[in-house]
């Protein structure tokens, strides 16, 4: 085993530094893809049973996409022709073959084609690209007879480019991007919100569309409509699309989007912005803040992180993600950054976050909570104070869902590796040694090595505090010593060398003493039990008893003879 332990040793980490205690949101990207639903969709489709018309009419749109749309003209109400995909040749000709473009035919014809990619099920986006119509609709934007058909064009590429990436790059390549950006200043509001609409929805597609819409210069007319909005609705579309300017990796360059952090900054701090502008606002700051200390400032420096803290508070789970997120970046930054959150009084809400019914929730609370504990000793202090947080969070290590145990793992790792004897002292008294060798036994190695650096340093402090005898007593009585024991066997080099050293430092020094005195020396042909052959008797024993001789077992042939001594 010591021929093991040497020939693997160039393989073994010492620790987890500061760095490593530190964690940005890359180490859970993969799990956040899986949770995009929690993010609300990259992409919208235009085709609610209640969307804006022009003139300030309401086209409302059915499931089989036929609409009641005569209030666009403001006549009576009355149920439109119900067009299939049979139609499309027709529609086609409608839209193709006028060169004056304000005529009824071409106002019902992409109307039609609207209402068929507005269809719940299935639209032809396919067969509507297929057919020819995408040069059309961008044409029609251009055109400045008639906001109705920009809307209803507008309206149709919004809905083909809420479909997949490859119908996506159509519209691009179709060269609507400049329209629809210049569109973003019409003198129609409705024609403003489809447009952009339209581009939230290429700028969600990808991160190289994001950029695409983002060099075409949507950025400034998007804040200026949102400075300036004309309606509520406009302003939600406005703020959403501005979100998909701001997410995406390789994120965009932050002097392009800095921009739009005093808006955002403004709508989140105005108490009558409407709450699903103010979860799409905190989106685009999680965005935003997702990256480097020069990232992070410049959303702190916006001075958005007081109201960040207060709407932990809020009891709105698509409120509370985007805002723990936010926060979290900003703890994964400078040791300024994190305190100016733990200044803000996060601490003070986190409780009710770590017994939140939703388990993303408690997930997202232990991440934020795990890079203040990679902070300074005050900031160690400040949360290691808190016995309801520090109690909560090592309840979770000890039962929850396997997400939120790992995240509280490391909150008790950092604290061990970063914070000072004290702080491990406070730790091992709320019961931390059970529930980090509670999951010592786990399939996630990673997670195993964390508890093993935590352990480690709590045998540390225990020998700094004269109490390591105490300290290992209780990682045995709850086989903490078996499972570590375990480990040994450990496919991982890093996790079996951790347990290799920890088990010779702190564990196998009475099994050495036993066995020194339990081996038999070897003299010719003799075996000699007991006291090593050279050890000093006691003076009591010497003075009333000679030294005892070598039990000799005699070779082969001799008689055998049994000296006790005269």
């Amino acid at each position: 085993m010591a021929g093991r332990t040497t020939e693997r040793m160039s393989s073994f980490k010492k620790g987890i530094d500061a760095k490593d205690g530190r964690r940005r949101r890359d180490d859970t990207r993969i799990q956040i893809r899986k949770n995009k639903r929690e993010e609300g969709l990259m992409k919208r489709r235009a085709m609610g049973s209640a969307a804006v018309g022009v003139n300030g009419g309401t086209v409302n749109t059915n499931p089989d996409g036929s609409s009641n749309a005569s209030s666009l003209s403001g006549g009576s109400s009355a149920t439109t022709k119900v067009y299939s995909v049979q139609d499309i040749p027709q529609l086609y000709n409608g839209i193709s073959t006028y060169s004056h473009v304000n005529t009824p035919v071409v106002l019902e014809s992409v109307r039609a084609f609207r209402r068929l990619l507005s269809k719940e099920d299935n639209p032809p986006c396919e067969d509507v690209i297929q057919c020819g119509a995408l040069p059309h609709f961008v044409r029609l934007l251009a055109q400045q007879e008639s906001v109705e058909i920009q809307f209803e064009s507008a309206w149709a590429l919004t809905n083909i480019a809420s479909s997949k990436s490859e119908h996506t790059s159509a519209v691009v390549g179709s060269n609507a991007i400049p329209l629809l950006v210049s569109l973003l200043q019409s003198g129609d509001p409705n024609v403003r919100e489809q447009c952009a609409w339209c581009l939230g929805n290429i700028a969600g597609d990808s991160p190289e569309l994001r950029d695409t819409v983002l060099s075409g210069g949507a950025m400034e007319g998007i804040l200026l409509n949102i400075s300036t909005p004309a309606s509520a609705s406009l302003l939600s579309n406005m703020v959403w699309s501005l979100s998909n300017l701001c997410r995406g990796k390789p994120q965009p360059q932050l002097h392009v989007v800095s921009p739009a952090l005093p808006h955002l900054s403004s709508l989140l701090r105005n108490d009558m912005t409407p709450k699903e502008v103010v979860v799409d606002v905190a989106w685009s700051l999680s965005y935003l803040s997702d990256g480097d200390d020069q990232r992070i400032q410049a959303c702190q420096d916006a001075h958005v992180t007081g109201r960040l803290v207060e709407f932990l508070a809020s009891n709105q789970p698509n409120l509370l993600t985007p805002c723990l997120r936010t926060l979290g970046n900003f703890v994964s930054g400078g040791q300024d950054q994190t305190q100016a959150v733990v200044d803000a009084s996060v601490l003070d809400h986190v409780c009710p976050l770590l017994a939140y019914p939703r388990k993303n929730i408690r997930k997202e609370t232990c991440w934020m909570l795990s890079n203040i504990a990679a902070g300074t000793h005050y900031q160690v202090d400040c949360l290691v104070s808190r016995t309801d947080v520090m109690s909560a969070v090592i309840s979770a290590l000890s039962g929850d869902q396997w997400d939120v145990r790992k995240e509280a793992a490391w909150v008790l790792s950092n604290i061990c590796t970063g914070g000072t004897t004290k702080h491990i002292e406070k730790l091992v008294e709320m019961g931390a040694i059970d529930a980090l060798c509670g999951v010592m036994g786990v399939q996630d190695t990673k997670i195993v090595t964390v508890a093993l650096e935590a352990i480690e340093s709590i045998l540390k402090a225990g020998e700094a505090l004269s109490r390591l005898n105490g300290y290992v007593s209780l990682i045995d009585e709850v086989h903490g010593i078996e499972k570590i024991e375990q480990l040994q066997e450990h496919e991982n080099d890093e996790i079996y060398e951790k347990a290799i050293g920890i088990i010779e430092k702190y564990f196998g020094c009475e099994d050495e003493q036993e066995d020194e005195n339990l081996v038999p020396e070897i003299s010719g042909d003799t075996f000699s039990f007991g006291i090593p052959s050279g050890a000093k008797v006691a003076d009591d024993e010497s003075s009333d008893h000679k030294g005892l001789a070598p039990f000799n077992f005699a070779a082969a042939g001799d008689e055998m003879q049994f000296n006790f001594g005269s």
